[in-house]
């Protein structure tokens, strides 16, 4: 070993410029400083979540779990029943009712127990049905306002006027239309029982919904449009591609983001819907049920039973959490990785 060689060979390492000591990674001390930063930052949100939202969805399952308060006949007074266990649970999904006696029966015809099923199948057709409808009218109305017209700002904004008038009240201006001597009656010149009979009732909520909400759809495809350059569109018709082509090899990847957003953002709105057919139908229509959904139920049942309601949130909750999270991981309903898809691409 040559005398430059330990010369070299005893000299301290210089220190680093970032303040890290020798043999951590470079940028290791900033990093964990940035970390520690973002996690104070985020405390207070997180703190406001969980008050906001994780606390009543917790209490909500505490409460699940106990049976519904009865009132003694001796003194009038609500007296609690104790622990309950998945007895709710039970009674909302194998449609299990208690007798007199205290035996668990089928629940008769009728009565709320009875209506779990059939409120979910009809919660589960609204949502398919009026998405469906809602995605290809927006998308349609979205094509129209992208392109360059006198008179596109002002139809922007008329279209964009449904969305904005509250549910309430387009529920009442749809009860008016739909009424027996209506405007729908008219023009069609039939006389159809639109908020009174089953099938009917339902696609009055459909129709409804769909004139509401379909400005909203239209205006998140507008904005995933907009994004699309018209130097791709130049392209394409240099070579030699019609408007149809266009639009499947172009337009729809490069909007995917944006329809896979407001088909997660309606999905997650319609499965607990509640307002529009409750104004519209009053929940019923044909048997009195025909529009009967989730949050319907849940809200009928609170008023005889607070413990009895709570379960069944949860099992709607829990209904919701799981059709997002497979549209999320299973159907690829995820924009940064759509992007990044498409970055590769």
């Amino acid at each position: 070993m040559t005398v430059h060689e330990l010369s070299l060979e005893k000299t301290p390492a210089p220190p680093r410029r970032d303040g890290a000591r020798s043999g951590e990674p470079q940028g290791a001390r900033p990093r964990k400083g940035r970390s520690k930063a973002a996690m104070f930052l985020i405390l207070p949100t997180m703190i406001l979540l969980g008050i906001v939202v994780l606390y009543p969805v917790v209490s909500a399952m505490v409460m699940s779990l106990f049976k519904d308060p009865t009132i003694d006949p001796a003194t009038g007074k609500f007296v609690d029943q104790g622990f309950a266990g998945l007895s709710n649970y039970t009674h909302w999904l194998f449609q299990r009712c208690t007798d007199t006696t205290g035996a668990s029966v089928s629940c008769p015809g009728g009565t709320l127990g009875s209506l779990f099923w059939q409120s979910m199948w009809v919660t589960v057709f609204f949502t398919v049905v009026t998405v469906a409808i809602e995605v290809a009218l927006g998308l349609w109305f979205a094509t129209i306002m992208n392109r360059a017209f006198r008179g596109r700002a002002l139809l922007r904004t008329s279209i964009l006027v449904a969305w904005a008038i509250p549910t309430a009240v387009t529920a009442k201006l749809w009860y008016f239309v739909f009424a027996y001597d209506g405007i729908a009656n008219k023009l069609l010149g039939t006389e159809i029982l639109w908020t009174g009979d089953t099938w009917p009732a339902r696609f009055a909520v459909v129709i409804a919904d769909a004139w509401k909400t379909t400005p909203f759809v239209a205006l998140l495809i507008l904005a995933g449009l907009q994004m699309v350059p018209a130097e791709v569109y130049e392209a394409a018709r240099m070579d030699g591609a019609n408007a149809w082509q266009r639009f499947r090899s172009i337009t729809l990847p490069l909007i995917k983001p944006a329809i896979l957003v407001a088909v997660l953002f309606r999905v997650l709105d319609v499965l607990r819907i509640y307002d529009l057919p409750a104004i519209l139908t009053g929940g019923g229509g044909g048997d009195g049920t025909a529009t009967t959904t989730l949050s319907i139920l849940v809200i009928d049942q609170m008023r005889q039973g607070f413990n009895s309601a709570s379960a069944l949130s949860t099992i709607t909750f829990l209904f919701i959490f799981a059709v997002a999270y497979v549209l999320v991981k299973v159907m690829g309903v995820n924009v940064i990785d759509t992007q990044e898809q498409q970055r590769k691409a």
